[in-house]
């Protein structure tokens, strides 16, 4: 896409139609409050841009029925969300909805060389004859902290080599469009709010639990970053001064004590000390454990399996009870594949954010599992390039 508004009032509303699809005229011109000779102007220019095109006339309004606009079907952004076991590719409309979605298994450790080559690969099973033009642009979530002006992962705990690998250079090249990169859990927390649970949110936190354990932080509707781009990196808060030793080096850290990788382990201790059946079952059966294993054994009421969730859901509420004592957000988002756990999981969470944090932050604070699951990142991350290539210049 070569195009780009041309000022404030096109920038808006690129915005606008991407958030609320096909409009008319007049319903534009009252969201704008601008006159109709002034909308037509701004609305032509950006017909005769191919950004906008015409869509039939809209329903009356009691008078002379307006003609509709919309943006161009054309129009393709592509969302990539690397995870530190697998990668998610979506493809989607101007207005951020699904067309088409891959995923496949990756381990992140291969480094940063073969894993983006396989994100490519996967991208370009979408690059046939309906993207004649190609991608409009490209929108990339890595499971680590981002440098996110330079698009660069800095010293990410679980993704060995990838330290200062210009990922947002490297990809632009390739795909031959604009590119952004960052952090999976700011992503998760656009996704979101564009089309999730925090819809209506102004400050929320978004916290994902995998692999590694990320927060995105909304505030007045804008993902907050922090000064080098590590905010939210809650993973590494510490829980237990005494505890296990984490991936980063020190000991303790939330992500060394509940996460995928942590409950993995859990699991695999619970069997050797003949405390689930359950899960002994699973073992033999897939010959390792993960967080989905551990649901299912769960959710069968295997008690050991429980306890784990819980223990769990009782380390992370530890973390957000601070994080809500400080920030005071509107609303609580979990996600990531270990949020699978479910309700398990949201209950110890809750009440030991509840028990911990003043009344004042949690009285009408809700805490919530993620509404879109495993498309958020890639809502989130075709959301985060639209803005860029919808602002005003």
């Amino acid at each position: 896409m070569t195009a780009r508004p041309a000022n404030a009032y096109q920038a808006r509303l690129l915005r606008l139609l991407r958030d609320g699809g096909r409009s008319s005229r007049a319903e534009l011109g009252d969201q704008m409050e601008l006159s109709r000779s002034k909308l037509a102007v701004e609305l032509d220019q950006l017909l005769e841009t191919g950004l906008l095109v015409a869509a039939g006339l809209a329903a009356s309004r009691g008078g002379r029925r307006s003609h509709g606009v919309r943006l161009s079907p054309d129009l393709r952004f592509l969302g990539v969300d690397i995870g530190a076991t697998s990668i998610d590719v979506a493809v989607t409309n101007a207005e951020l909805e699904i067309v088409g979605h891959l995923t496949e298994p990756s381990d992140v450790r291969r480094g940063p060389v073969p894993v983006l080559e396989q994100a490519m690969r996967m991208a370009g099973t979408f690059k046939d004859a309906s993207l004649p033009d190609g991608f409009a642009g490209a929108g990339i979530g890595l499971p680590g902290p981002v440098r996110f002006p330079d698009g660069v992962p800095v010293a990410p705990p679980i993704m060995p080599g990838w330290d200062g690998f210009p990922v947002r250079e490297t990809l632009s090249q390739e795909l031959g469009c604009p590119v952004l990169v960052d952090n999976d859990a700011n992503l998760m927390a656009l996704g979101e709010m564009h089309a999730g649970v925090a819809r209506s949110a102004d400050d929320f936190l978004c916290v994902k639990i995998g692999t590694g354990i990320g927060c995105g932080i909304v505030v007045g509707g804008r993902v907050h970053r922090g000064a080098t781009g590590s905010a939210g990196d809650i993973g590494h808060m510490q829980v237990d001064p005494q505890g296990r030793l984490c991936v980063c080096g020190n000991r303790g850290c939330l992500e060394a004590h509940f996460s995928g990788a942590a409950l993995g382990q859990d699991a695999q201790e619970a069997v050797r000390a003949g405390r689930s059946p359950g899960l002994a079952a699973l073992l033999e059966a897939n010959g390792r454990l993960t967080a989905a294993d551990v649901a299912v054994a769960a959710a069968s009421g295997d008690q050991a399996a429980l306890e784990l969730v819980r223990n769990g859901g009782v380390c992370v509420g530890q973390v957000i009870a601070g994080l809500v004592s400080f920030f005071n957000p509107g609303l609580v988002v979990i996600g990531g594949g270990v949020a699978g756990l479910g309700h398990t999981l949201l209950a110890a969470v809750r009440s030991e954010v509840y028990r911990r944090s003043l009344p004042l932050a949690t009285g009408s604070l809700p805490i919530v599992l993620s509404e879109l699951g495993p498309t958020a990142g890639m809502v989130g991350a075709t959301r985060l390039i639209s803005d860029r290539l919808f602002a005003a210049p």
